[in-house]
């Protein structure tokens, strides 16, 4: 038997390993996975999709925590109860004969705003992220002290489903601190964790020398050439069983971008290769259900690459449920690898959901955005404050500013702009910025005399992987006209996640101003005689975000390829249902709920290579 069986001292794990055979409870054993996320899909759905994973053939569900779901505000204790009792979705997969295998990261990437990091617990500048600095580990220390003992009973020792926890999350691809990697290992022990405890890297000899540890079990995350990653884990790590705890059978999307798919025929041969050489797997992801509301986050490659709302993924499951093509190739593959007779999917599971019948409504115009976005508390400083600095985690920020514009032309700047700013001079739309774009600037025509500058800016989500994690948000240098920067500014920080009446509430106006007659608040009204899913379209609007009776249902933005989101039958009620707006740009004038999604037309096979 491997030392692994008695790593924690204090109970045996459920999962060992000798001679590169795995073991749970000491006969052979073989994990067949899917990914799903529980802060990704409505409460009232768990059992559905636990349903529908529990019929592709797997045998345990795997998880990622996200810290800033239960933790959004540091004055606010841990939220465990409702959408965010994760015990309770662990249960469930427990009583569906699931094992469970949760990855409490903290940091957890999953394309999610942040990588699972509360923006405030990781915002004082001197701490070095996902480190062994004592800044860093000290506040990673407090929310374990949160989240373990909500894990600790559900562990197999005491009789749950949960037989396995990740150290850290794809550390190989970030930093070489095996000093910090033994600290998470220890802080899990310390709190209580006795099963089998692992990392996950890419599956090459580079991801494994900085990410894996000689005392735990190693994992690879990869979507192909897997037989190549096991002989790498076979000269790497001799004994240990190989375990692709990342299979990439689909790919998100970021906005501007087409539209990723991978043939569920060829994702499940590639699957099978792992298989094949008695590989235990995970589909990440099974079901990838929604980034609802501000929870998508963005990657950076040159210029920050914000992830759509929806987290599809071209997943066996898809984002509203239905089983598609890749459901049944890899159920296929999954019950030969058992040794079990392929018997009929369920047909309450195979037969397409119930959806509301296709409608317009139109919409009505509200609160002017000009009015709206200087409506907030302002707070002055010199030069302009980052979202940081005014405590918002996510949504929008308005600075302004009086700034002499020189007669003639000339261009506003912003240094360290993240992401997407709108710019105003003396109440007339000047444009858009970016990034990519900001210290370029815009051109303006001035008259030697003092101007009102006005800029909102977009956080359109928080970096979630690679060397430009824990960034900032907002302007996060300054302002200049021309080569001369502007100091004295007002900013109102505008945090969307407050309740909608709240925001409403603000500037709560007519439009009188024509240049803001695209821009701001719109209100409809849907009536359900029963509530059932549905797909919102909003036709000729530009970008902005949506709300359903007051749930902050995502952002949405016409560069695509998301056309429509997913809207869940449980947000909808009997009777009337409310559709509130908030357009960035220009607006049209209805709202269409569709009988289909359509998450953009299929523009590129995506298959991720082992990097």
């Amino acid at each position: 038997m491997s030392t692994t069986a008695i790593q924690q001292g204090t109970a045996t794990p459920a999962l060992s390993y000798a001679d590169r055979q795995l073991f749970k409870n000491g006969e052979p054993h073989r994990i067949i996975a899917g990914a799903v996320h529980y802060f990704r899909i409505h409460p009232e759905q768990w059992q559905d999709r636990i349903d529908r994973l529990v019929a592709m053939g797997v045998n345990t569900l795997d998880t990622y925590v996200a810290w800033n779901f239960h933790q959004p505000y540091r004055d606010v204790a841990p939220d465990f109860t409702g959408w965010k009792d994760l015990a309770r979705f662990i249960t469930m997969a427990g009583d569906a004969g699931l094992d469970v295998i949760v990855r409490p990261g903290p940091y957890i990437c999953a394309e999610w705003d942040n990588g699972g990091f509360p923006s405030w617990a990781i915002s004082n500048p001197d701490m070095v992220l996902r480190s062994s600095d004592k800044l860093f580990t000290g506040a990673v220390e407090e929310w374990f002290a949160h989240l373990l003992p909500v894990l600790e009973p559900l562990q197999a020792s005491h009789g749950g489903p949960v037989i396995a926890v990740q150290i850290e999350n794809e550390y190989g691809s970030y930093g070489d601190d095996q000093k910090y990697l033994r600290w998470n290992r220890q802080a899990l022990i310390d709190g209580g964790i006795t099963e089998i405890l692992f990392t996950a890297d890419g599956g090459t000899d580079y991801f494994l020398d900085g990410g894996a540890l000689p005392d735990a079990w190693a994992t690879a995350t990869l979507g192909s050439r897997g037989q190549e990653a096991d002989e790498i884990w076979e000269r790497r790590r001799p004994g240990e069983p190989f375990f692709n705890v990342e299979f990439w059978n689909g790919w998100f999307d970021h906005w501007g971008e087409d539209h990723h798919t991978r043939s569920g025929a060829e994702a499940a041969a590639e699957a099978k290769k792992i298989l094949d050489v008695g590989g235990s797997i995970c589909l990440y992801m099974a079901h990838g259900g929604t980034n609802f509301g501000l929870g998508s986050g963005s990657n950076h490659d040159g210029t920050i690459q914000p992830t759509v709302t929806s987290y599809d993924s071209d997943a066996p499951i898809a984002e509203d449920g239905r089983l598609t093509a890749k459901f049944h190739a890899m159920r296929e593959a999954f019950f030969a690898a058992a040794g079990r007779e392929l018997t009929p999917v369920p047909q309450h599971l195979e037969q397409p959901g119930t959806v509301l019948a296709a409608t317009d409504i139109p919409l009505t115009r509200g609160t002017a955005l000009a009015d709206f976005m200087r409506a907030a508390h302002p707070v002055p400083s010199v030069k302009p404050k980052s979202f940081e600095q005014l405590g918002l985690d996510r949504g929008l920020v308005h600075y302004s500013a009086q700034a002499v514009l020189p007669a003639g032309e000339g261009a506003i700047k912003i240094r360290g702009l993240h992401d997407r700013a709108y710019v105003w001079v003396d109440n007339v739309f000047a444009g858009v910025l970016s990034d990519a774009t900001g210290e370029a600037g815009l051109t303006v025509h001035g008259s030697g005399v003092a101007a009102q500058l006005e800029i909102l800016v977009e956080n359109q989500g928080r970096i979630n992987y690679g060397p430009f994690f824990g960034q900032g948000k907002g302007i996060l240098d300054g302002v200049l006209i021309n080569q001369r920067y502007v100091f004295h500014w007002e900013q109102r920080a505008i945090d969307l996640d407050r309740p909608l009446a709240e925001l409403l509430s603000l500037g709560a106006t007519e439009a009188t101003d024509a240049a803001e007659a695209g821009a701001g608040f719109f209100h409809g009204e849907l009536s359900v005689h029963e509530p059932a899913d549905t797909y919102l379209a909003l036709p000729s609007f530009g970008k902005g975000f949506v709300w359903i009776n007051g749930f902050l249902l995502g952002r949405f933005w016409e560069s695509g390829p998301q056309v429509t989101l997913y809207v869940p039958g449980p947000l909808l009620k009997a009777g009337i249902n409310a559709i509130t707006v908030l357009e960035l740009e220009h607006s049209g004038t209805r709202a269409e709920f569709r009988t289909e999604p359509d998450l953009g037309a299929v523009g590129v096979t995506y298959v991720e290579d082992l990097g």
